[in-house]
């Protein structure tokens, strides 16, 4: 065993965890471990303007990856300034490693200059949090966080460490195993709810699968395509588990909620077996929750106990990760047609065809992101921001591979497009990665731009660019009387902007331009920002209004549609 100091255990005991990038900004108390990092040339830390930015970045590293993302943030506000980040990960199952430092032990619970109990913010949005004490406890501490966010559902998890505590010397002891006591994720599933499941698919006149974010993070898409093949059960998918089945397949009908698919909402309320798959039956998925589809009986497939039941009733609750328990399903379960079900559902699609786009003169956003999946062939990552462009790129981009839509789902953290955009393009270098941004949502963290061109980062950034806060604006119009209450948005020049740090900018003002523009932001080597001028006042649709039921989904009225 050598002695080490605790800022070099910390990078040690990381980079034995596979960590090699780490997304952070320095501050007093951290100046130790920045002080170390140069001993460590395999660890690459790239510097954000703001520390919600690097917990952003972490979140998009993750999710483009597959791999845990770290952040890391200084005592006090910068560690309160990562807490958005955190609990945008911890609603998404996004697996983040939260490093903060803090003032020294003697210090502790004093109200210290920078002093925040950030584990005691934090404890109810991370998986689990440590403050550590003594340098001998940073490998296992490290060991055993590691372990937590990347196993089971994964998700945060936060190490605070006392600056004397990163200058403290003790040998160094690494963990090879870790066991945690209470801590023993199921993945296997029963055997016998497995059986009962196939028995209630292969009774089930009108099967319908929901694959959620869970599909996604236990890498069983493929198994998921087998599944529905075999039973030929159609496929519909929450927003954040879009990616997790192909949508060019045969089985597949969008996705449902809020803003989902017209049919996709009408086949889940109108199945007769309902098989959540890695999801949580959550509200904007499924409306309001008392008129979801009464008569349906409910399989509910998932890594995490504590969702099973939560907010339905379920006829067999199989816990267990995707990956294992859909090949044990699919063995199952029999081969079947439905033809009539699936007639049923493509008919919906065709009287209620929620992804056309209407012609129109105008910059509409709808065309915008089309024109961007016809040039890309459907082939970069998309990462959005929250609002009606989240929306758009959600419905109108298509989506055939896992990990290719990144955005914020639970929590709807505007400000998120750029940082993880950031980064995914860290993550996956040699992936064409697009931020697709509201001008709102882009004004929150636009000056991460300086890490676009310090790191040279070939992110394109598509500004949806209308004068509103879009969703609030659209909300306003529907629900209260058109009184748009400070939704209108002044902005800056976002052209003169991306100028001023050294990022090449296009404005399109006409519809004309658009797949020009595209191209030559595609062609160019370096960062480069894009300012659509779409239409000001253009709405998102289908809608299932606050409160409503699915069966309740609304499309675009007809005064819209000739616009």
């Amino acid at each position: 065993m050598a002695r080490m100091t605790g800022a070099q255990m910390v990078l040690e005991s990381l980079q034995r965890e596979g960590v090699d990038t780490m997304f952070g900004y320095p501050g007093g108390v951290v100046l130790p471990l920045y002080d170390t990092l140069p001993q460590f040339p395999g660890m690459r830390h790239i510097l954000c303007r703001h520390e919600q930015g690097a917990a952003h970045m972490a979140d998009g590293y993750a999710r483009a990856s597959g791999r845990m993302g770290l952040c890391l943030g200084t005592s006090g506000p910068g560690a309160t300034n990562l807490v958005t980040g955190i609990c945008t990960s911890w609603m998404d199952s996004t697996p983040v490693f939260a490093l903060t430092g803090n003032v020294g032990r003697s210090l502790l619970g004093k109200d210290g200059f920078q002093e925040a109990d950030i584990t005691g913010i934090t404890q109810p949005i991370t998986k689990h949090n440590y403050l550590v004490m003594n340098a001998r406890e940073i490998p296992l501490t490290i060991r055993e966080a590691t372990h937590i966010a990347t196993t089971g559902r994964p998700g945060p998890v936060l190490v605070d460490i006392p600056k004397d505590v990163f200058q403290e010397t003790a040998e160094f002891d690494w963990p090879e195993t870790v066991s945690l006591r209470g801590y023993k994720p199921n993945v296997e599933g029963h055997a016998g709810m497995i059986r009962r499941a196939a028995e209630l698919i292969d009774q089930a006149k009108r099967p319908i699968i929901i694959s959620g974010h869970g599909v996604i993070w236990a890498d069983a898409h493929r198994e998921l395509v087998e599944l529905a093949e075999k039973a030929n059960i159609p496929v519909i998918t929450t927003f954040l588990g879009i990616g997790s089945f192909p949508e060019s397949h045969d089985l597949s009908y969008g996705w449902l909620g809020m803003h989902g698919m017209f049919y996709a909402n009408m086949a889940a309320d109108a199945a007769d077996v309902v098989i959540g798959i890695g999801m949580r039956f959550d509200d904007r998925a499924m409306g309001r929750f008392k008129d979801f589809n009464p008569t349906a009986k409910i399989v509910h497939i998932d890594i995490d106990p504590a969702e099973i039941g939560k907010n339905f009733p379920t006829a067999v609750p199989i816990v267990g990760s995707a990956k294992n328990v859909l090949p044990r399903l699919t063995e199952q379960v029999k081969q079947q047609s439905r033809p009539d079900w699936i007639r049923w559902i493509d008919n919906q699609r065709e009287e209620h065809p929620s992804l056309h786009i209407r012609e129109s003169r105008r910059m509409l956003p709808q065309y915008v992101v089309r024109t961007l999946y016809e040039e890309t062939q459907g082939n970069a990552n998309i990462v959005t921001g929250v609002g009606q462009h989240q929306m758009w790129a959600g419905q109108h981009y298509f989506y055939n591979r896992p990990r290719q839509l990144i955005t914020s789902g639970g929590l709807g953290t505007m400000g998120f497009e750029l940082p993880a955009a950031i980064g995914a393009q860290v993550a996956l270098p040699d992936m064409e990665t697009w931020a697709i941004c509201g001008d709102g949502s882009f004004q929150m963290t636009l000056q991460e731009m300086s890490v676009l061109v310090d790191e040279q980062l070939p992110v394109k950034m598509a500004i949806f660019n209308n004068g509103y806060l879009g969703m609030i604006r659209q909300w306003q119009e529907l629900f209260y009387d058109k009184n748009y209450s400070s939704s209108g948005i002044s902005q800056p020049d976002f052209c003169k902007l991306a100028d001023a740090y050294g990022i090449r900018a296009i404005r399109v003002e006409t519809k004309a331009e658009v797949p020009l523009a595209i191209k030559e932001a595609r062609a160019y080597k370096g960062p480069i920002l894009l300012d659509f001028q779409i239409d000001q006042e253009e709405n998102v649709w289908p809608m299932v209004p606050a409160g409503a039921s699915l069966a309740e989904t609304i499309e675009a009225p007809a005064h819209e549609l000739a616009r």
